[in-house]
């Protein structure tokens, strides 16, 4: 696609300046979703095997809750420094820190390790995918910048067919430590090519960094999901420490949200929820990642442990969730950018996501491949179905100044939900874990085995059969907890998308995006 130098006459065209080079751009932006979602799947389809090295299954959904709350921290921050300094800069940053996150964490001897490592790859992960959309948004107008998505959205399906299958492949054949390796060619492709071809508008106006804001925003974010995960497992859900964790998230928000309507140039413009379809956006995303993308580490866990499915194998029964999630996230993507409409895909997610969690909450040691398969397939589709969606809808009333900041505010909003739904979910799978291994097992039947090591095939080889047989239900009861608390979730999620405006996507006409002295 040719590029263009100012102006907002010629329709359907990019409106950076002529040194940029729309095509190497727009791989890099691919390049970089593929990368934070094959870092996603790949790392869920390990974790069974990490945890059989490493030991620590109480806080194995740490390994991906310190990624998670990291990238939720740092998503607003990233948008609004790209609003500040230039999208330019701060993608290169964050690429950079997510590669070197990945080395640490391909290189992790211990838990405590991997989990400080994935916090730095987290840092820089909060960065890739706002940064993605708010270069898109300046290149493009909504109408044209809906066909991207759609590219996105089959990447973004690429890498979650491949994800569990590469994943549990490398650990099979090589370690588990090169789920982490992999990212660094893909990064060092993306570096070269957005350094060298992308030219943005030069950002000229004053900065005021709000780090009263960012600083409430992280404490609150932390308390939050430190509450979410010792309720229930570490502490007893009325214990003081609990209370006090939670008590002091709503009143940290509270603060931040007062620091907000006094900065300058808040992480998160508060003006931005006078618009319905912007809070409606939000309120759909967080429910989304609650469930969506926080019970993708329990599906692996019941895949390996109760089915007995290798990690390369669970990669592959992984595959039929993932196609329903590429399928309707690509229709849906298509539909969209031909009609401008885009209301109904969100209550259609939220609606069968109510169906497939109530059937994955029916699975047990009963249960064969086939109908797992089908029930997860009905999850994927409803998984797909708000990918794109909330971001388009956001973006589509959205000021050009907060296009960064309604970017950032919606991914983060998905990333809280997943930070808050890995935490809630695993403390509810830890502790009714655990009184089902002792209800079901005989008294000495465990001694000498390492809890933590029972997620490993290896070690389960080792028991006898009727041992095995009761850890396996064990691990099957645990979880149908876990996906009966979703459908609550859901159904909040489903009322939110109902009250969403069914605006058309803006055109060429409303692209609102003027080019003048580039960003270097």
């Amino acid at each position: 696609m040719p590029s263009r130098t100012t102006g907002t006459d010629s329709p359907l065209t990019a409106v950076s300046p002529p040194q940029t080079r729309i095509r190497p751009v727009i791989t890099a932006c691919l390049l970089a979703v593929f990368l934070a979602m094959l870092d996603s799947q790949i790392v869920a389809t390990a974790l069974p095997r990490i945890v059989g090295d490493l030991g620590g299954l109480d806080v194995f959904a740490w390994v991906t809750t310190a990624y998670i709350i990291a990238a939720s921290v740092t998503t607003p921050v990233y948008g609004k420094l790209g609003d500040l300094f230039g999208r330019k800069k701060i993608f290169l940053i964050a690429v950079a820190v997510f590669l070197v996150g990945s080395t640490l964490s391909g290189a992790a001897q211990s838990m405590d390790q991997l989990i400080l490592f994935r916090t730095v790859q987290g840092i820089g992960a909060g960065g890739l995918f706002v940064s993605v959309l708010a270069i898109i948004g300046e290149l493009f107008n909504p109408r044209e910048a809906a066909k991207y998505f759609n590219l996105f959205g089959i990447v973004f399906a690429l890498a979650a067919l491949a994800g569990p299958a590469v994943g549990g492949a490398l650990t099979d054949l090589l370690s588990w430590h090169w789920v982490f390796l992999i990212n660094l060619p893909v990064g060092i492709v993306i570096l070269v090519l957005v350094s060298t071809c992308l030219h943005l508008p030069r950002v000229d106006r004053p900065a005021h960094i709000d780090y009263t804001g960012f600083v409430l925003l992280s404490a609150a974010i932390v308390a939050l999901t430190l509450a979410a995960s010792w309720g229930g497992v570490k502490y007893e859900w009325l214990d003081w420490r609990i209370l006090g964790l939670a008590a002091g998230a709503v009143l940290l928000a509270v603060g931040f949200v007062a620091a907000e309507r006094r900065a300058a140039e808040p992480v998160i413009p508060l003006h931005l929820f006078r618009d319905s379809t912007f809070s409606v956006s939000v309120l759909v995303s967080v429910a989304a990642g609650i469930v969506f993308l926080g019970s993708v580490n329990f599906l692996a866990i019941y895949i390996q442990v109760v089915t007995g499915a290798s990690p390369t194998m669970s990669g592959v029964v992984l595959l039929p969730m993932m196609f329903g999630l590429v399928a309707s996230s690509v229709v849906s993507g298509a539909a969209i950018t031909k009609t401008g409409r885009y209301k109904w895909y969100p209550v259609l997610s939220m609606a069968i996501g109510i169906v497939g969690a109530l059937l994955l909450a029916t699975m047990d040691t009963g249960t064969s491949r086939a109908v797992l398969i089908a029930y997860m397939l009905v999850f994927g589709v409803a998984a797909g179905l708000n990918m794109q969606v909330l971001t388009m809808a956001a973006q589509n009333t959205a000021p050009r100044d907060d296009i960064g900041a309604v970017h950032a505010t919606v991914s983060f909003a998905r990333q809280l939900g997943t930070t808050v739904g890995i935490s809630l979910f695993a403390s509810i799978f830890y502790n009714r874990l655990t009184e089902e291994i002792a209800d079901r097992t005989p008294a000495d039947a465990l001694r000498g085995i390492d809890p933590d090591a029972l997620s490993s095939t290896e070690t389960l080889d080792r028991l006898t059969e009727p041992v095995r047989n009761a850890v396996e239900q064990s691990y099957a009861a645990a979880l149908t907890p876990v996906f009966l608390t979703a459908v609550p979730v859901l159904l909040l999620g489903l009322l939110a998308a109902m009250t969403m405006k069914n605006l058309p996507l803006r055109g060429e006409d409303h692209q609102g995006h003027g080019a003048a002295a580039e960003e270097n």
